[in-house]
């Protein structure tokens, strides 16, 4: 092989070999085979492989047709990766005769981004159910295109022998197509036929049962007959029953020890889902995007779903098939004349409390009280990932819980820093990991309640920083005293020499939506609505506006909700009659003959009024999510709460059906919002029978109104036109959508979350720029405390 010093000329065509540096999303999703099958297009010569940190090319040819190569690479690269960054440059011609992909090279740098994990594409989809392809109906069909990455990924650079496909070993057809540059296979890692594996097995309490169709067989009985199957699909076990059987559900309730909260619903089709909800346009692109998330839909009268699968509310938890096998269990089986199920019920393979089972062992033994049935595979999975949970405000979509098809793409930061691990929050926690100019928030792991869940959490951190392979210099935490997470951070520090570094709660909300837009050494006004945040004067805060910027590191506390007793604390959140009573007492409100007083025995009326009066085993907050949960059981609508939020999501439906809005108002006093005056118009309205659902209306709009008047005096005393909505209130989307058009047309830029939740799973996002800023300001000036100033 010649090498040449440049480009060289050919008769009149210009000959260049040009060296192409691809960083982002790459490996997983196509990249190389696209690469191949491109430059074989536009017949240029060279190779592309992957390392730990990129795609590599070498591509040579005509001068002009590099050009287009190059181009064609950024804009029409495969639909699943994400480019971040592309560098180019001219090295000296080659001469050499064709294109390859060579062998992934380990360096010493930077590791590529993990992919997600995306539904089944069109053209697996149509082979599945094509009796002439020889993969229909296997139920692990997928391409360079589709399928599962970040769950079966053992370490990085990205390829099967450290994919939890390893052990199947790949049968001559599937090679060939491996191997071949033209095919949809070509280099795709987790190939696999009905030859080579891997398989469906079925298990119950006295038999077992293997082979694909006789599994489907079985289990498409089993919902029939009313059983609660365990399903292992690509991210961990679901626990399924058919969603039109009440009695099914009930059971399924019971043995879940999940008495109240919402069940999500896989349906087969977009038709399927508009016979049960009401669905917009933009509801509609989410649900059938890659990510196949479940989607909160408005649910039809009349839909044959049972009652117990969403109680109390007027909404669905929906989503599509994504696996192979979710569309097998809707489909009937070749031979079989019996109907497969219509609405399954899919929620999370756990007991209430503990992390997701994804480990077949596991399922054996900690689903064994709930399921009669087990529908296993052989396939391992790495990495466990919940279902993602999204809603739509506004025609966009607004993350609630992030994780499959999301999670672990990152969010891309404004400039390179030190490695930085921050632990999130104790509930709907999720940590983040940052490196050079990434910040990878880990998937959703739930609360850290239980020891499972904390070990859960310690062997995820460990997963991700070995992907990352990126060794934490900055350890961030909560400011609060008694999570779990900051005392296993605190442990962590010791184990490493590392000094632990807290965060103020609800700067960390700010923070965090600052980070997704872009928008950090900015000033801005944010507004952090939520249930519990340590304050930084040891109450409880939940109710905040904090101005921030232009250093980050600065918050300066605007205004606030104004402060009451929280009787019992952590009992008066469980049951929202007390906090109702405690609300009346504050506002000075006589709370005879009220629902929330009926709610309560004659004891634990004398004791919450005896401890609102001496004050003890109170906590002071000043917490919105408090102050919907008083308001719902004030209405009679929830007085006991059985899992987080349920007061306020109940209120929220409630409201949704109201005809009309009954004018109530939120005072606004200094700097604080005033509820005084508000619980003295409920109470009025209460005891004349005005309709629960006019005044729950009402109620949303006082808050959004009062809000948007104390904000934007705020802001504009302090030259801030820009404000952000964060805080798990703001999954409220009655109040979001009021409080963002009110601000909106006052002049205001309104801020609200896209990448990562409101609620304390994106938490974690701002723990770790606020950790990022604060190593900045250690090494330029000494060590501060990141913290608000009052």
């Amino acid at each position: 092989m010649s090498v040449q010093t440049g480009p060289v000329c050919i008769g009149d065509v210009v000959i260049e070999r040009r060296r192409i540096s691809v960083r982002g999303v790459v490996q997983g999703v196509g990249f190389r085979p696209f690469v191949a099958r491109l430059a074989a297009e536009l017949r240029l010569s060279g190779h592309c492989g992957n390392d730990d940190s990129r795609v590599f090319v070498e591509v040579e040819g005509p001068a002009a047709a590099v050009a287009e190569f190059t181009r064609r690479v950024r804009f029409d690269a495969p639909p699943m990766s994400m480019i971040v960054d592309l560098r180019t440059e001219v090295i000296p011609t080659e001469s050499d005769r064709d294109f390859r992909i060579v062998d992934s090279r380990q360096v010493a740098d930077d590791r590529t981004l993990v992919p997600a994990d995306v539904a089944i594409c069109d053209d697996c989809l149509a082979e599945l159910r094509d009796p002439a392809d020889r993969r229909y109906r296997h139920p692990f069909i997928n391409c360079t295109n589709c399928g599962p990455r970040l769950t079966v990924i053992v370490d990085l650079p990205y390829d099967r022998p450290v994919t939890t496909m390893a052990p199947f070993e790949m049968c001559a057809r599937c090679r060939d197509e491996y191997s071949r540059p033209t095919d949809r296979r070509y280099h795709a890692q987790p190939i696999s036929c009905h030859e080579c594996g891997p398989r469906l097995s079925l298990e119950t309490a006295d038999a077992a049962v293997v082979g694909d169709d006789d599994v489907i067989t079985k289990v498409q009985q089993a919902f029939r007959d009313g059983l609660i199957v365990a399903v292992k699909g690509i991210g961990g076990f679901h626990l399924a029953c058919d969603a039109t059987n009440p009695r099914a559900v009930r059971r399924l309730r019971e043995r879940k020890r999940r008495p109240h909260k919402p069940f999500a619903v896989m349906v087969p089709n977009i038709a399927a889902a508009q016979e049960i909800c009401a669905i917009s346009d933009p509801q509609a692109d989410v649900l059938q995007q890659r990510s196949r998330p479940i989607v909160l839909l408005a649910a039809r009268a009349g839909s044959p779903i049972a009652a117990d699968v969403a109680p109390g509310l007027d909404e669905l938890g929906v989503m599509l098939p994504y696996a192979p096998l979710h569309h097998l269990l809707f489909a009937p089986v070749p031979g079989s004349d019996e109907k497969p199920p219509a609405l399954l019920v899919m929620t999370s393979g756990n007991t209430s409390g503990a992390p997701l089972v994804y480990d077949n062992a596991d399922a054996r033994s900690r689903l064994a009280g709930i399921a009669d049935v087990f529908l296993m595979h052989d396939r391992t999975i790495a990495v466990p990932c919940e279902d993602s949970v999204l809603g739509v405000v506004d025609g966009t979509e607004m993350p609630i819980r992030r994780s499959r098809g999301y999670a672990p793409l990152p969010v891309l930061l404004q400039s390179p820093g030190p490695v930085v691990l921050a632990v999130g929050a104790e509930v709907k926690n999720t940590f983040c990991l940052t490196r050079q100019d990434y910040a990878f928030c880990s998937a959703h792991l739930g609360d850290m309640g239980t020891l499972e869940s904390r070990s859960a959490f310690e062997r995820s951190v460990r997963q991700l920083t070995t992907l990352h392979r990126a060794e934490p210099e900055i350890v961030v935490a909560d400011d609060h005293p008694g999570y779990s997470t900051r005392q296993w951070a605190q442990r962590y520090c010791d184990a490493h020499d590392l000094e632990l570094r807290t965060v103020q709660h609800h700067h960390a909300h700010v923070a965090s939506l600052m980070a997704e837009h872009d928008r950090l050494g900015t000033r801005l006004l944010g507004i952090a609505f939520d249930g519990t945040g340590y304050g930084c004067d040891r109450t409880v805060w939940g109710g905040e506006m904090l101005s921030v910027g232009p250093d980050p590191l600065t918050a300066e506390r605007a205004g606030h909700l104004r402060p009451f007793l929280l009787p019992g604390g952590d009992a008066a959140v469980r049951n929202p009659a007390r906090v109702a009573l405690a609300l009346l007492a504050a506002a000075g409100v006589d709370d005879h003959d009220l629902p929330c007083t009926q709610a309560l025995s004659a004891d634990e009326y004398a004791l919450v009024k005896s401890q609102l009066r001496s004050g003890t085993a109170c906590v002071r907050t000043s917490s919105v999510g408090r102050l919907f949960d008083g308001v719902a059981s004030l209405l009679g609508v929830r007085h006991r709460v059985t899992y987080e939020a349920q007061a306020a999501i109940e209120l929220e439906a409630c409201a949704r059906s109201a005809a009309q809005v009954a004018e109530l108002t939120v005072g606004v006093d200094g700097d604080q919002l005033d509820f005084a005056p508000l619980l003295r118009e409920l109470v009025v309205a209460v005891r004349d029978g005005e309709p629960v659902e006019r005044l729950a209306l009402g109620f949303h709009h006082a808050l959004a109104l009062a809000t948007a008047t104390l904000a934007e005096r705020s802001a504009r005393e302090r030259g801030i036109d820009t404000i952000g909505l964060t805080g798990g209130v703001f999954g409220n989307r009655i109040l979001t959508t009021s409080l963002q058009k009110i601000l909106r047309d006052n002049g205001f830029e309104v801020l609200t979350h896209r990448l990562v939740p409101a609620n304390d799973g994106g938490l974690s996002l701002g723990q770790a720029v606020l950790g990022r800023a604060l190593a900045a300001r250690d090494s330029a000036a000494g060590r501060e405390r990141i913290g608000v100033h009052p």
